[in-house]
């Protein structure tokens, strides 16, 4: 088996930083908040986060929030909660909260909860699990869930739950992975795994896992490196993860690794990206690969973070 070349893949988020006239980051630019946050948090996951300039960081972070309190994906971009939740993660991972107004993101973050107990993402609407579990983790780590109906929350997304176990976007919508894992997580986070038929989900999730080690979405789809966050996650949140093959789950990462130039990609031989580079670590990480920095499976952070936060008045 390989090994992770992990200064090559510190190399490549750092150079990717630089490049901002390159193709990927011209279209990537208005979501540039998710991309320092998988960056960065892989640096973490790395024991090189050092390697940044935090007043950088923070100082372009802080010009992405808006009036209302939300974070863009960039700056001169909507606020959106999934931009608000990566700029609130970054800020953890600098120990750096402190400088927010916490009362005003979390106020944003509240508002957008709708009367059954959903979430939009925006001023526009949108609805969709993923939204619950953002704001819910969001709320979390600024320690407000209590502006929020935490009842209603939890009542909307065991709504969502499936025959099959799992989870969708929204009532009726086809059980997928990612959305597993954000109410699998939601659920986790505010106390509410018992509503989890842990037996059929475990089960759901562990038949995610294909030949070659790794693990898709859906079935019959291929198998992609960031399922190693979003499947995993979720079976070690419900006490499931020993029915899948961790070792050829490993395999599978490491044979992602561009050996030469750092970074990880979707499946062996494609091209590399943050996103993946972000999820093949934390998969490893979940994994207990040596190495690598323990990662909270709800909250998508370093342990070490998470506990800083949570362990404190």
């Amino acid at each position: 088996m390989g090994q992770l070349v992990a200064d090559k893949h510190v190399r490549y988020i750092l150079m990717s930083e630089k490049k901002k006239e390159s193709f990927e980051s011209v279209v990537m630019d208005h979501l540039r908040m998710n991309g320092a946050y998988w960056g960065l948090t892989t640096l973490d996951l790395l024991d090189k986060l050092g390697s940044v300039s935090v007043d950088e960081v923070v100082s372009w972070l802080m010009t992405c929030q808006h009036e209302s309190g939300g974070f863009a994906g960039n700056t001169g971009h909507d606020p959106h909660v999934l931009y608000t939740l990566s700029a609130v993660q970054i800020l953890a991972l600098f120990d750096k909260l402190d400088i927010l107004d916490v009362g005003k993101v979390s106020s944003y973050v509240a508002g957008l909860q709708n009367e059954d107990g959903s979430f939009s993402g925006d001023i526009w609407g949108e609805v969709d699990t993923r939204f619950s579990y953002i704001a819910i983790c969001c709320l979390s780590i600024l320690k407000c869930l209590d502006k929020i109906n935490v009842e209603k929350a939890v009542d909307y997304i065991v709504s969502c739950k499936n025959l099959d176990g799992g989870f969708g976007c929204t009532p009726g919508a086809e059980s997928h992975a990612g959305q597993i894992f954000c109410c699998v997580g939601a659920l986790a986070i505010t106390g509410s795994l018992h509503h989890v038929d842990k037996d059929l989900l475990g089960w759901w999730l562990c038949e995610r896992q294909v030949k070659s080690g790794g693990l898709n979405g859906r079935p019959e789809k291929l198998p992609d490196v960031c399922y190693s966050w979003w499947v995993l996650s979720s079976l070690i949140m419900i006490d499931r993860v020993h029915w899948i093959d961790k070792a050829k789950l490993v395999k599978f990462i490491l044979d992602c690794q561009d050996l030469e130039n750092g970074g990880i990609s979707d499946r062996p031989d494609d091209a590399v990206d943050i996103f993946h580079t972000y999820f093949g670590v934390a998969g490893l990480s979940l994994l207990e690969y040596p190495g690598v920095k323990a990662v909270d499976p709800a909250y998508a952070l370093p342990v070490d973070v998470i506990n800083r936060i949570l362990l404190t008045k």
